[in-house]
Formats: C-alpha cells, structure tokens, sequence
C-alpha cells in the first residue's frame, strides 16, 4: 500500500473517531463551509461511498451538470436524512475505500478528507493537528490554478509556514501553522488568532455583531 493510501486512512479514521465524540449541538454548529453546518460537511465527506454512478448521474442532470449545486443539494438532503451515528458508522466502514475524485490523485483524495476536517474543527474550536507528514502531501505540489479554483485571493501575499518549513508566494508574510494555510488556499476565512501578519485581518472571520 502506497504511503497517501496509509495516510487517508489514518486522516478517516482520526475523524471518525473526533465525530463520534460531538454532541448533537456540535452536529448542528456552522462550519468554514459557507452555509454547511457539521452535518452537511460530514454528508459531502461520505458522499462518495455511498452514491452509486447512476444516482450520481441523475442528481448531476438534476443540477444541470453544475456539480457544486449537486453537492449542496445531496449534502443538504442526506444531513436531513441521515443520523451522527449512521454518518461516523459510514466513514468506519469506509476507510479504506479507494474513491478519488474523478481526474484525481489519491493526494486529492487525502486533501478532500483533511480540509473539510479541518472546515468542521476549526469552527468548533478544538485544537485538533493534523499531522505534519500529511499536510506534506497535500502542500508540495500545488500550483496558481488549484488555488484559483477555491477562489481565493493571495496577490501580494507570502503565505509562511511557523510549524514547518514551507512558504507559498511573495509579499506580505502572512503566518500560522500550515493547516490553517492550507485553509487560506482553499479561499475559507478563519476564526480571529489563527493567523498573523498586516494581512490576517482580510482572511480572518468577523462575526455580524462584532462588526462596526
């Protein structure tokens, strides 16, 4: 078995392990993805182990081939249906599923399962690290166009690792640990004191009540 392989593993079964220690609360909390609760996160996490190709076809017509409104709806429609406990059984039982995205490398693979980990515990605030020689995979390879995709904003910007030894980028050093990076990369907004330097501010969320 492949290292990335043995670490998907170790990354699925780490989160099975955190999910089935929330409260039906914490179930219920917002996360870092725009309009997703925990639940809807924890629904796209699984998604791909339990969609067939034709139901997947069907919901991508439905969604008139736009798969992000496709995963919204299906994510939306399975947190509705599906229990915390059917969802952490689901993702046990799944650890070594061999599912990439379609085009995709098992390093893609590793990078779905930890960002949107950390989507859900960054938001609750626990303290949960992910371990380095993963986010190295997932680190070492990029390029402008996969940080274009997620839509964010780094002109002017040097991201700067302060927990390894990596950096993205020219300009102004914004730093932090390199899991919080990543999520800079993948155009999410972070709770205050994740990052630092004269630009955490433009990536750091403000709640409604505490803005001017």
């Amino acid at each position: 078995m492949s290292e990335v392989r043995k670490a998907i593993e170790a990354e699925r079964g780490d989160l099975a392990d955190l999910l089935a220690g929330l409260d039906e609360a914490e179930w219920d909390m917002p996360s870092l993805c725009a309009g997703w609760r925990v639940r809807e996160v924890v629904a796209h996490i699984t998604m791909p182990f339990r969609m067939s190709l034709p139901r997947f076809a069907l919901d991508m017509a439905k969604a008139r081939g736009n798969f992000n409104r496709m995963a919204d709806r299906v994510a939306c429609r399975e947190a509705a249906e599906i229990s915390a406990a059917e969802f952490v059984k689901c993702l046990r039982d799944n650890i070594t599923h061999p599912w990439k995205p379609p085009g995709g490398k098992f390093e893609d693979t590793l990078g779905h399962d930890v960002i949107h980990g950390l989507d859900i515990t960054v938001a609750l605030g626990l303290d949960r690290v992910v371990p380095l020689d993963r986010l190295a995979y997932l680190l070492r390879d990029q390029s402008p166009k996969s940080i274009k995709f997620f839509g964010a904003d780094l002109d002017g910007i040097e991201l700067r690792a302060d927990d390894m030894d990596w950096t993205y980028g020219s300009g102004a050093p914004l730093t932090g640990r390199a899991q919080d990076l990543l999520l800079v990369q993948c155009g999410r907004k972070l709770p205050p004191g994740h990052l630092h330097g004269a630009a955490a501010d433009r990536f750091t969320s403000i709640d409604d009540e505490k803005r001017p």
